[in-house]
């Protein structure tokens, strides 16, 4: 399991203020000291003028650390370039990532990743941005390469595209939960596994769906509640399975989604705003949902009419 960090200086959607950087540094702290390695966040989380802000953060924290420095040495920091139209060369991929290796305080990051793909709406980018990810490796920018929203055809073409030119395509990021596991998931799933890429799964918990906090009567407030208002009430009897299998385990809620993740080989990176949410999640490790509890989650997973939204960059 890793963490999210995509709420680190995002105001519209996730309430982020500079009053809680103290906290967000005592939840990484914690994080750390219990094993988690890896953070993912983008050069674009961050909203208005605090774009950037996540990327500041991460490099702050992880300087100021605490703890030994083989834990600091471990950490693994994995941020997404946005593929923004004024970057249509590979030198312009290249300094977008300089400008990330700028606000982390950093000399390498260890997985540098494509944030999404052009290839729905400007095909001849996307080759650019490829040799873009093969440059960072080359130049010794990055550790490791990855993608997110690359659907299985797409994934297997630039998978192609890098392994000619000596790169692995260490890794992919997909939404993924128990809101969001139709064919096109499981699809990259076996695609990942086929060709050796690490899944990531993005939105383990449904943008908080998968909480238990909310139901029809009690929203999130912003522009959440409207996509809750709309998928909460048929996902009503997959919280209530949701809910027993926490019960039995004597876990919560989310930490049985995000177990439920892992047990599908995919690395979950839940996001954390306060201490709280970071326990929470960290209860998520040491242990394993069995055959029979998957299986009952998946079934009702499969009755829920209606699922998550998929990113509107996905790619087949």
């Amino acid at each position: 399991m890793g963490l999210g960090t995509w709420a680190w200086g995002n105001q519209l959607l996730w309430g982020y203020d500079k009053s809680m950087d103290q906290e967000l540094q005592q939840l990484f702290n914690l994080v750390v000291s219990k094993g988690i390695n890896i953070f993912d966040t983008a050069d674009s989380y961050g909203t208005g003028l605090l774009n950037g802000r996540s990327e500041e953060l991460l490099g702050q924290f992880v300087e100021e650390y605490p703890g030994s420095e083989r834990q600091r040495n471990n950490i693994c920091i994995a941020t997404k370039l946005a593929p923004y139209p004024w970057r249509i060369t590979s030198g312009q991929f290249v300094a977008a990532c300089k400008g990330s290796l700028r606000r982390l305080g950093m000399e390498q990051i260890g997985i540098g990743q494509l944030h999404w793909s052009t290839a729905n709406y400007q095909p001849l980018q996307e080759r650019a941005l490829w040799d873009g990810l093969v440059a960072l490796y080359n130049e010794g920018l990055v550790q490791a390469v990855g993608v997110s929203n690359y659907g299985p055809k797409q994934m297997q073409k630039i998978h192609k595209h890098l392994q000619k030119r000596g790169v692995p395509l260490a890794s992919a990021q997909v939404q993924y939960s128990l809101l969001s596991r139709g064919p096109q998931q499981e699809e990259i799933r076996a695609v990942c596994q086929d060709l050796d890429v690490q899944m990531i799964a993005y939105s383990p918990l449904a943008l908080g769906m998968l909480s238990g906090k909310y139901d029809k009567d009690t929203l999130p407030e912003g522009p959440r509640s409207a996509l809750f208002r709309q998928i909460l009430p048929g996902a009503q009897p997959l919280l209530q399975v949701m809910q027993e299998v926490a019960e039995a385990r004597g876990k919560t809620v989310p930490q049985v989604g995000i177990n439920w993740c892992m047990c599908q080989d995919t690395i979950p990176i839940p996001g954390a705003k306060n201490l709280q949410q970071a326990e929470g999640n960290l209860g998520s490790l040491g242990w394993r949902l069995d055959s029979g509890e998957q299986a009952a989650l998946a079934e009702a997973a499969d009755m829920v009419p209606r699922g998550m939204i998929q990113n509107i960059f996905q790619t087949k």
